[in-house]
């Protein structure tokens, strides 16, 4: 897989689960954030399902010739990474708007090298944290976040930043392994839509009538957000070190914002567009400023 076709799927990925937010927002009008993130997750397993089978069920005694032990940790912390940052997220949407969950849940951008630097003592090229601080600056304008009041909510949208940020580090480790992302992303949304049914239980009720209210939303987020978009984050990261990859994923406020303005109507002021400028900045300064000094140092 090259380059090109890694940032195709990152940017791709982005854009799916920028629209999501819309659908998260909406589809718990009349069900509980784990309810709905049970069932997602689990449509997302059952689209992903025949795909990882068909494409990779003989790659399987292969790929695990060696050592099935770290797929199968590494999946695991993958899954409940995945499990534990969309919950947080869902939560906090019950208590906080829209515009401060975007703007917290980018928080991840600066948490992935940091955390890299910090326990895989793995030297970060300099290039990311200018680009870490133009994706913070965007997010804040694109998601009005001045004009905003901090909730209780968005501590958890704090945390579940902190495990997004560890299921990017988890996906980047375990693509540089194996080449199963299909399986991969079919054993992380089950593992999700299996957690949040067993929170689900315990906190909510799970009303089936009140489910297919919700249909539509469910559909959308867990088809192509819950199913393909993460399966898209696997190819994309296989080019991708999680430093920039993060970066990348920050364009999920750009797409969001552009979502909310075609299907909601909401208006684009200076300040949103100047949100999507730094951003944008941001991501294209991460991946241009390596490929510059590579180049200079071939020229020279």
């Amino acid at each position: 897989m090259t380059k090109t076709v890694s940032l195709f799927s990152a940017l791709l990925c982005t854009f799916i689960w920028g629209t999501t937010f819309i659908a998260q927002d909406t589809g718990m009008d009349d069900i509980g954030p784990f309810t709905f993130n049970a069932v997602r997750f689990f449509v997302g397993f059952v689209a992903i399902l025949p795909l990882a089978l068909i494409f990779e069920s003989k790659k399987l005694k292969s790929e695990f010739k060696t050592d099935f032990k770290s797929f199968a940790i590494l999946s695991f912390l993958i899954g409940l990474s995945l499990f534990l940052g969309s919950a947080l997220q869902q939560v906090a949407l019950l208590y906080t708007d829209v515009a401060n969950a975007a703007f917290f849940t980018i928080f991840y951008v600066p948490m992935v090298p940091i955390i890299i630097f910090l326990f895989k003592k793995k030297s970060i090229h300099w290039s990311v944290w200018p680009s870490v601080v133009l994706c913070l600056i965007g997010g804040y304008l694109l998601t009005n976040f001045y004009d905003a009041t901090v909730r209780l909510g968005d501590s958890l949208v704090i945390l579940g930043a902190l495990f997004w940020s560890t299921h990017i580090i988890f996906t980047g480790i375990i693509v540089t392994k194996y080449d199963l992302p299909l399986i991969l992303g079919a054993i992380q949304t089950l593992l999700v839509a299996f957690f949040s049914f067993l929170t689900g239980i315990v906190y909510e009720e799970f009303i089936f009538e009140n489910i297919l209210k919700e249909i539509d939303s469910i559909l959308y987020a867990g088809i192509l957000s819950g199913g393909f978009a993460f399966v898209l984050q696997i190819y994309a990261q296989k080019n991708i070190t999680p430093a920039p990859a993060a970066i990348i994923f920050s364009l999920e406020g750009v797409f969001a914002t552009i979502a909310a303005w075609f299907l909601l109507n909401q208006i684009l002021g200076i300040n949103n567009l100047l949100g999507c400028f730094f951003i944008l900045s941001g991501v294209l300064l991460s991946q241009l400023l390596p490929l510059i000094k590579k180049k200079l140092r071939i020229y020279n």
